[in-house]
């Protein structure tokens, strides 16, 4: 019956624009200050850019299977629950709703709120008041009903690529005050680079975030077998090379200490290649972008523990899907997300909550790749519009790709990840208990 709702009315120009606006987001313009902070090295940085592209493509590549044989509500969720199980699925969602959306909700009110004081030279004592009430605005406006917050997403969505368009086009052809050399990539005989190279990738896969959804147009494209790789391809080929871009434009316009655990990094470029005056107009339309990406976290967000109260699978699921009469909106969702982001604005920090939210979806990304393989073992028969190219390559790249980002996060950040893995286990007696109460 789901799938007889599918309209399939999704071009190959949709599906592109689909793809580079769920991907483009906050990130390219403040993570540069981490990425650096990792390598202390430009060359290096921009490598990790690139690498985190190639990734991204073939993560995007494989997921498309599952995503034109499971053309589903749910997207992931349901790619886990058909290849697992209804536990491991539950967890996904739990995950989404206590790590992944708070998580960037906090994270991005965050940033908001730096550059704000940034841009208006206010005290930082006033960073967690913004941060909190940037927050609680973006929830107020979805609050109003889908159709305003949809009005305001597709609005930012086209602010946001002036400033880098910008950056990159006026970057690239001011002289900059640093050379960089894209060919010598010295690495020095330490081997502590690797450790630094995983942290940069951890770091820029935040700027990529948003690849794992580009699947769910599937259903709704008209051709997916031959649009969904093409769109796959060119845009997140697209995004890959606006994020090189802009990132070699803020190398050579400003030295790596100045850049490297520097949040501000963007605003000083902004300011350096178009004046204070210009400059300050990019910084604004900077944090109407993050204003636009909090908005897009915040609307898809409040979903997901509505949906997974649809399924009595928590105690308190019941008040989670009640909707508003006048909006339609599930504002106890809504509630409930807020309430944990505004706690993760006081507790953490803008590249503490970004590695937490990628290491724990890269770690469900990780079994998604698996499902294709143990997919096409048990269930061969399964109709498949698309199959990734250059199977078992692709898909194992992405794995080796994401295994290594795992492995080294592990290694370097144990914290981080003791902490991520434990909240979402958290929903094993969760869930367990909602099927009690049933």
């Amino acid at each position: 019956m789901e799938n007889q709702k599918l309209r399939k009315e999704i071009s190959l120009t949709g599906a592109l624009s689909t793809v580079m606006g769920t991907v483009i987001g906050a990130g390219v313009f403040f993570k540069a200050a981490a990425v650096v902070s990792h390598t202390q090295n430009a060359q290096l940085a921009l490598l990790a850019w690139f690498v985190a592209g190639l990734l991204t493509i073939c993560g995007g590549l494989t997921v498309a299977e599952l995503a034109t044989a499971i053309p589903k509500t749910g997207g992931a969720i349901q790619y886990i629950e058909v290849t697992y199980g209804k536990l491991p699925a539950f967890l996904l969602g739990w995950a989404q709703s206590i790590i992944y959306f708070p998580a960037n909700i906090a994270a991005l009110s965050i940033i908001f709120a730096t550059q704000f004081i940034h841009l208006f030279h206010l005290s930082t004592v006033f960073l967690i008041p913004i941060a909190l009430l940037t927050a609680i605005s973006v929830t107020s406006i979805n609050l109003l009903g889908t159709r305003v917050a949809a009005k305001v997403q597709t609005i930012t969505l086209f602010i946001k690529l002036l400033p880098i368009a910008a950056i990159i086009i006026v970057g690239l052809l001011t002289p900059g005050q640093v050379t960089v050399s894209l060919v010598d990539l010295d690495l020095n005989t330490n081997s502590s680079w690797l450790a630094g190279f995983s942290g940069a990738l951890l770091a820029t896969l935040f700027a990529y975030d948003g690849w794992l959804n580009v699947g769910n147009v599937a259903g709704e494209m008209k051709q997916p077998e031959k649009d969904l790789p093409k769109a796959i391809v060119l845009g997140l080929g697209f995004v890959t090379l606006v994020y090189c871009f802009i990132n070699f434009v803020f190398v050579k316009t400003l030295p790596v200490d100045a850049i490297a655990g520097n949040l501000n990094a963007s605003s000083e470029v902004a300011m350096a290649i178009f004046g204070n005056s210009g400059g300050k107009i990019v910084t604004l339309g900077i944090l109407i972008s993050v204003y636009g990406a909090l908005n897009g976290y915040t609307m898809t967000g409040i979903r997901v523990p509505y949906a997974l109260a649809l399924q009595n699978n928590f105690r308190f699921s019941q008040p989670l899907t009640k909707l508003s009469r006048r909006t339609y909106v599930p504002y106890w969702a809504a509630l409930f997300q807020i309430l944990i982001a505004c706690a993760m604005i006081f507790v953490g920090s803008f590249d503490l909550l970004t590695d937490m939210l990628v290491f724990v979806m890269w770690f469900f990304s990780l079994l998604i790749f698996a499902a294709v393989f143990i997919l096409r073992v048990k269930q061969p028969n399964l109709l498949r519009p698309y199959k990734v190219p250059f199977y078992p390559i692709v898909p194992l790249i992405a794995m080796l790709g994401g295994g290594f980002i795992l492995v080294m996060t592990c290694l370097t950040q144990p914290l981080l990840v003791i902490s991520g893995i434990g909240l979402t286990l958290l929903g094993i007696p969760v869930y367990y208990y909602g099927k009690k109460r049933c």
